[in-house]
């Protein structure tokens, strides 16, 4: 057999073993907004969305491991990564720096917590272009703080169902 066809149980034990720490939530760390929430994981998941598109932002981009291990018959706490942009915002990013691309769209990470709340998580946008600032210049710290807004403003109508 192949040693490249072992790396996938090894990953898939590592998944499974690593979902209990994501049951246990999301710790503190530099430029990550996290709202613990009373909300079930759907229920979180749902109103995301439905504030993305209030917010009128893109909804670019979905991802859960939970959902492809559930695919092949394995049960892991929710978790999905929603990545949100605007075009506008991609074209005024790019004219900045065009490195800086390689991070859009930004992500939210929704993460299902033991007791059966959700946790909603983000790295803030200045955060996430911070490595860019130098070639990006004010164009790009002025897009950035207005993304820290509009994703707070998703967050805010995703915790309390206000879109």
């Amino acid at each position: 057999m192949p040693k490249h066809y072992l790396i996938y149980p090894l990953l898939l034990v590592a998944l499974i073993v690593g979902s209990s720490a994501l049951a246990e939530g999301i710790e503190p760390r530099k430029g990550w907004q996290i709202i613990n929430t009373d909300k079930s994981f759907p229920a979180l998941v749902d109103s995301l969305v439905a504030s993305v598109k209030a917010q009128k932002m893109g909804l670019v981009t979905q991802a859960s491991a939970s959902a492809g291990a559930k695919a092949q018959g394995y049960t892991i706490p929710g978790n999905r990564v929603v990545g949100v942009y605007r075009n506008d915002y991609a074209r005024r990013m790019l004219e900045a720096s065009i490195a800086a691309g390689i991070e859009a769209p930004i992500r939210f990470y929704v993460t299902e917590n033991s007791d059966g709340t959700a946790t909603l998580s983000w790295k803030t946008p200045s955060f996430v272009f911070e490595p860019y600032m130098n070639e990006g210049g004010e164009a790009l710290q002025q897009l950035a703080q207005e993304l820290d807004t509009v994703f707070q403003a998703i967050a805010d109508g995703a915790v309390t169902g206000t879109n």
